[in-house]
């Protein structure tokens, strides 16, 4: 089985969230079978950026990285307190984690933002949430980012995408590092996606 850490910030976007819970579940029953996703945060109780209220079946301190096969982060807003978790010493040693062993990282929007913080994006390339009244692009590029404005960057083992209208695309995008683009099809045909 192919576990998948979907790690969650106080404040992040419920939607971004449930793409991955989603696509990978529809996988778990439906695709190869091969994915199984934990949801883990820092807290016992995360609030998302729309007051919506949700329970991680782990917290941090009760899982062991090696364990896992891909990471997966969902973005959030500023103002529902997303980047006090997200550039926490916690989130980013996990994220150091990751890339060190080469395994798949998938970010939606703002997320990526985790990834520049921890210093990993430094001289490749990346994209985040890109609307023209948004500065996020150039935070990114602070950290060493060479941007890429499009919807979705891949580069190497690492998934960054601009905007949470992306998130579907994203999912199926990890879904197809983790499996095939066979499988992936045959998940996005069960799913009503043509």
């Amino acid at each position: 089985m192919t576990k998948i850490l979907l790690l969650l910030a106080n404040g992040f976007e419920a939607v971004e969230a449930s793409v991955f819970t989603d696509v990978l579940g529809w996988n778990k029953w439906e695709g190869d079978g091969t994915t199984e996703v934990v949801t883990v945060g820092l807290h016992n109780q995360l609030q998302c950026t729309w007051n919506f209220n949700v329970a991680p079946e782990k917290l941090l301190h009760e899982i062991t990285l090696e364990d896992f096969d891909a990471l997966a982060i969902p973005g959030g807003f500023e103002e529902a307190g997303f980047y006090d978790d997200g550039f926490s010493e916690e989130f980013q040693a996990i994220v150091r984690h990751f890339d060190e062993q080469k395994k798949p990282i998938a970010t939606i929007c703002v997320a990526s933002l985790i990834l520049g913080h921890s210093g990993i994006l430094h001289n490749r390339q990346a994209t985040t949430y890109n609307h023209p009244t948004s500065k996020r692009l150039a935070q990114l590029q602070s950290y060493g980012a060479i941007i890429v404005n499009e919807r979705i960057v891949q580069t190497e083992h690492i998934i960054t995408s601009s905007n949470p209208g992306t998130a579907f695309d994203v999912a199926f995008t990890l879904l197809t590092m983790l499996t095939s683009e066979e499988n992936t099809l045959k998940v996005k045909d069960l799913m009503g996606f043509k």
